[in-house]
């Protein structure tokens, strides 16, 4: 036979719907039961069950637990009786028999192990039904009683309750490029967690966020149990990667795996494509562009994050580009939290804005987001890490990122006005507004910004005259119209501009002809904060007359940055790059080594680099970013073709 048909006939159970596997086979062959299980299937399971407990003490132990597992799994699918799931479930178990020691478990090349595992997961998903009630309970079962006991303090989290516990066994999540699960034992599931206090969190969660949760039906000495005719064991929830202390939440994963406390499987992509499938409303990247007051209605929070601030974790704040949303960072997220690093030195803020605004009233939004969340937080005195933000702004977004880090003085103002804001004819409320967008001060808590494709310089698409009729279409916010109002009557000559609301607007904002552009773009992040660029591009052609399809290399290139890397053919939504993922990686690697004196001080050299001696790159070219916008440095790096 081909190896296709010969893995198939080896590998072959009742998981796939056609046969039994050889195991299974020699067992009903052995004890004469072939035909009693075609005319009385539940008579030739008993008559097994009762064969295996006159055996108990032989070496044909293990095998017929299999069986027992496999013939209760198949029955159970063809009359959808939850009983017989959950007894498949248990057979499954006890041939496993974590607890055990290593000498009476199952062979670890043996393939009946996965098949188990598989059985055993699936038969608790039927079983248990949608959604999850994971309380005590008892069952009756064809053979017994069953007695499951649960904590109910571990449906607690970070302040949380968890609810809703959706399976995730027959879920595919699609529209994610990579599907990250843990191998393991148990029912994966996805939780929704609910705030279990009236105190509002620090920093806000979306109501549709589900984390990936593991349930366990622990049963003390399996294989003794599953031959009696009363059963008693646990249901144990575990969060992925949850400290110790919440509950029985400990997170066991694959690398904490003991005896008593086996791998856990999840399903950590799913349950994120979940959250995506139930929260995003693709629809508002666009009215939230035309709709400068989309957010002020409080509903939607501006600042969340994908799960509680912990302790010692760095958060990483992402801010979208125009007409975007929060989604668009989907697969760098799912991306990231697979290395354990970042997992364990890192968080996720993710930023939501008009982003139809004036640059510097959402820069001012995203700016009093953070300060609401870090003093929530208890600022840096509760928590030093909270003073290790690092911004990653997208397209708009690093536009965003670079107000809150640069100490412009007044030459924002000065490329905008003619006149000093004092001598203008402005309400207390309007001044306050305008010093607070257009006199901007670097907020001590960031330790670097990644501009991703942003357009320092402008973008030529924002010129486009298609582009400023659309700009004419976006309603901005009561806050901003008034100021405008009043910029526009008794100052006359004051304005360096036409500050027309079709002006206002980030559109005409970063277009190059913008007097905001062309000044923001004169003033550099201060010395302090780290920077680095990654700047796509579509061709293998010359950096000088490259663009992304709405950036130019020449736009998005700046002088004196720690890092710049060029993404040769991708185009400007570059945030699901591998490429991209993989140099914001580095990046954040990088900075954690520093900060834990694993590496030297970073110090700019003429090639505006950090060592990267020991990084592994998947692609990209490393430039020197020290050259002016007009005379970019020609790649110096190695390409890889991927």
């Amino acid at each position: 036979m081909s190896l296709t048909e010969a893995y198939r006939q080896r590998s072959e159970s009742a998981l796939d719907g056609r046969h039994f596997s050889t195991t299974t086979r020699i067992v009903l062959e052995r004890q004469n039961l072939w035909q009693d299980w075609a005319d009385h299937p539940a008579h030739a399971i008993a008559t097994l069950r009762a064969s295996t407990q006159a055996q108990f003490y032989t070496p044909d132990l293990p095998d017929q637990l299999f069986a027992l597992a496999e013939l209760n799994y198949h029955l159970a699918r063809k009359h959808h009786d939850r009983a017989a799931f959950l007894a498949a479930a248990l057979y499954a178990y006890a041939y496993l028999a974590p607890d055990a020691p290593p000498q009476d478990q199952p062979s670890r090349y043996d393939i009946h192990i996965r098949q188990a595992g598989d059985i055993y997961m699936l038969g608790l998903t039927e079983a248990l039904g949608t959604p999850v009630d994971p309380q005590s309970q008892r069952w009756t079962l064809p053979f017994g009683t069953l007695d499951l006991r649960a904590d109910p303090t571990q449906l607690l989290w970070h302040g949380y309750r968890l609810t809703d516990f959706q399976p995730t066994a027959r879920l595919v999540a699609s529209g994610i490029k990579n599907n990250y699960s843990k191998p393991g034992l148990g029912e994966p599931l996805a939780a929704v967690p609910i705030r279990a206090s009236g105190q509002p969190p620090a920093i806000g969660m979306t109501d549709k966020l589900r984390v990936p949760v593991n349930l366990l039906m622990a049963i003390p000495d399996p294989r003794r149990q599953v031959l009696s005719d009363h059963i008693s064991g646990s249901l144990v929830l575990s969060v992925l990667d949850a400290p110790p202390g919440m509950g029985e939440t400990t997170g066991t994963n694959t690398a904490m795996a003991t005896p008593a406390t086996p791998p856990l499987q999840y399903d950590q992509t799913t349950a994120q494509a979940l959250s995506l499938n139930q929260a995003a409303d693709w629809s508002s990247e666009y009215e939230g562009f035309l709709d400068g007051s989309f957010f002020d209605n409080g509903r939607t929070p501006q600042l969340y994050s994908i799960e509680p601030h912990r302790y010692g974790r760095r958060p990483v704040v992402l801010v979208h580009g125009t007409a975007s949303s929060p989604g668009r960072w989907a697969d760098m997220i799912n991306d990231l939290l697979e290395d354990p690093d970042i997992q364990r030195n890192f968080e996720f803020w993710l930023f939501s804005y008009a982003t139809g605004n004036p640059i510097p009233y959402s820069a001012l939004q995203l700016r009093e987001a953070l300060r609401k969340a870090l003093d929530g937080l208890g600022g840096t005195r509760a928590d030093p890490a909270l003073g290790h933000i690092t911004l990653i702004g997208h397209s708009q977004g690093g536009l965003l990122a670079k107000m809150l880090s640069i100490d412009p003085h007044d030459r924002l103002w000065n490329g905008l006005t003619r006149r000093p804001l004092d001598s203008l004819n402005l309400s207390d409320s309007a001044r306050t507004m305008l010093r607070k967008t257009l006199f901007p001060t670097p907020m001590p808590e960031i330790r670097s910004v990644v501009f991703i494709a942003t357009p320092q310089h402008g973008s030529y698409l924002a010129a486009l005259s298609i582009a400023q009729l659309i700009g004419r279409m976006v309603s901005f916010p009561l806050a901003v119209t008034e100021v405008t109002e009043q910029l526009l009557k008794g100052n006359g000559g004051a304005s360096a501009l036409n500050i027309r609301p079709s002006h206002m607007g980030s559109v005409y904002g970063m277009s190059p002809h913008s007097a905001f552009i062309r000044a923001l773009a004169s003033t550099t992040v201060v010395p302090e904060i780290g920077v680095h660029s990654i700047i796509p591009v579509l061709g293998d052609g010359p950096l000088a007359t490259a663009d992304d399809g709405v950036v130019t290399y020449r736009s998005a290139h700046i002088a004196g940055a720690r890092s710049e890397l060029v993404v040769r053919h991708s185009d400007h939504s570059t945030q699901a790059n591998p490429i991209t993922i993989a140099e914001v990686r580095r990046i954040l690697l990088e900075q954690l080594a520093h900060e834990k004196g694993a590496l030297p001080p970073q110090v700019e050299t003429t090639r505006g680099e950090t060592d990267k001696s020991n990084i592994t790159r998947i692609g990209g070219e490393y430039i020197q970013p020290a050259g002016p916008p007009a005379a970019p440095t020609p790649p110096a790096g190695v390409k890889n073709p991927s």
